[in-house]
């Protein structure tokens, strides 16, 4: 049986090239794209009723149909002006290498299965490595994202630190600004929510080492085994980078394994202005480092890195009787043997791809860009009367409250979560909410290199817009008189 008849393959090169056209016209106009699409109930209605068919439907309907009932529908992340969560701008560099790599399907766990590939992502650990300042004993392996990193991160330190008939008794520290995917991570190695103490932060929403330090001696006192600490390179909140270096030393002086969740902010090492906010990075024994986010890749694309390799290789290497023809010798590597799969994608080719067409000099002015967004945003914030700044500009991120007079802070996050919600509405910008200070916040997260200037600064006049206008009708909803119940 053929895998394609010779009329879908006729379908498919005419297909293809329609599709190609219409994708790269629809990057080149995204910017006039409103930043959310939501499906409609008729198109849930149509996508829920469909099924699978029994006799399969021609090439163009179906990719038609995935473009305008499904991809259409969707947050563009990758919006010059998506500002929530942290935005992914694509590189059409990346597309292309994820369409070359998805072509070609590699298997990427094995040298026999994939020589070159393999070799490639041996370079591009190494690349992201040296960024780190880690030595030449250092290593890593490609994952899906920043959740995937810190759990094999974790799995290692634990395997390093930890006998297994002390699991039970291991503590590890993290703080209240630490990715919620660490946590999830520990729960899912076995440890107890009591076994992950949670330190508080200072002012400027970094770790607080006397507290770290404080905590670490109390278990101690309390026959518990302290094994891990979790920094953080760009907080998801703030972008704050803890105190990497002062950690590092107490981690010494303790022997606790360092990992350092730079799932967002590792990206700064490769700009040549800031990569001195993340001094101490070196000292961490494991980092996270998603170059989906600020290195502008498609998803997924993650990498974890280790000073010492062969602490993935102890904690992940396996024996079976079925793969032994294909044992690395020499400078090869197997990478399902430093990680948790089995069948992984060639995730480091797009990046190379990218790096390569683009140099590392101009993908560290792509990170400072960012940094100049947010002072934009700041400095257009600070021109108009009753708003707070909670969190200034930093990595790229800024936090801050309308706190207008006469309002309860309670009723305060209230305004603030309208203001949210009408500017996403407006299609215009995407900006969302978090909490800090146990208060609601506005948080924008500025990384695209084509969002401009005016792009902050109409935002934030848009925002204030919006606060007025709930301003004003709920001074004339407090000044209307009451009307009387009707007898």
């Amino acid at each position: 049986m053929e895998l394609l008849n010779q009329w879908e393959v006729a379908q498919l090169r005419n297909t293809i090239p329609e599709f190609v056209q219409s994708f790269l016209d629809f990057y080149s106009h995204l910017k006039s794209e409103k930043v959310l699409h939501l499906a409609d109930t008729q198109t849930l209605s149509h996508l829920r009723t469909e099924g699978i068919p029994q006799v399969g439907r021609p090439v163009q309907e179906v990719v038609e149909e995935m473009r305008q009932k499904i991809y259409a529908n969707q947050v563009y992340l990758q919006h010059p002006r998506w500002f929530g969560f942290i935005p992914s701008p694509v590189s059409l560099f990346s597309w292309l290498g994820d369409i070359m790599t998805n072509a070609y399907d590699p298997h990427a766990s094995g040298w026999l299965l994939s020589s070159a590939g393999s070799c490639i992502e041996q370079e591009t650990v190494k690349w992201l490595c040296n960024q780190a300042g880690y030595p030449q004993s250092a290593g890593g392996v490609f994952v899906s994202g920043g959740s995937m990193a810190n759990l094999v991160a974790l799995t290692a330190a634990r395997n390093k630190k930890l006998r297994e008939a002390d699991y039970g008794r291991g503590v590890a520290y993290v703080s209240n600004q630490t990715h919620s995917s660490v946590a999830k991570g520990l729960r899912i190695m076995g440890f107890r929510m009591d076994q992950i103490r949670k330190i508080p932060t200072d002012s400027r929403f970094r770790m607080d080492v006397k507290a770290l330090e404080a905590a670490i001696r109390e278990d101690l006192t309390a026959g518990r085994i302290p094994f891990a600490v979790i920094a953080t390179a760009g907080t998801t909140n703030t972008g704050s980078v803890d105190p990497l270096r002062e950690i590092g030393e107490l981690c010494r002086q303790y022997s606790l394994w360092l990992h350092t969740d730079g799932a967002y902010g590792a990206s700064v090492l490769v700009s040549k202005q800031y990569r001195h906010l993340l001094a101490g990075i070196q000292c961490s024994d494991s980092l996270s480092w998603d170059a989906h986010k600020w290195l502008m890749q498609t998803y997924s694309c993650s990498a974890v890195l280790v000073r010492d390799k062969m602490d993935l290789i102890n904690c992940f290497h396996t024996h079976p009787e079925y793969l032994k023809d294909a044992a690395a010798q020499g400078e090869e590597v197997n990478f399902w043997d430093l990680g948790v799969e089995m069948t992984r994608p060639a995730r480091s080719l797009k990046l190379w791809v990218t790096l390569q067409i683009m140099g590392s000099d101009r993908m560290g002015r792509v990170i400072d860009h960012g940094f100049q967004l947010a002072q934009w945003a700041q400095a257009e914030l600070e021109a108009h009367a009753n708003w707070e700044i909670v969190s200034p500009a930093q990595l790229a991120i800024v936090n801050f409250r309308f706190a207008p007079g006469g309002y309860t802070p309670e009723e305060q996050d209230g305004l603030n979560q309208e203001i949210s919600a009408r500017c996403l509405r407006t299609g215009y910008a995407g900006v969302l909410t978090t909490e800090l200070k146990g208060r609601k916040v506005l948080r924008i997260c500025a990384i695209h290199p084509e969002a401009t200037e005016e792009d902050m600064r109409s935002t934030i006049r848009q925002l204030d817009a919006i606060a007025r206008q709930l301003v004003a009708a709920g001074a004339a909803e407090r000044t209307m008189p009451a009307v009387p119940h009707g007898g």
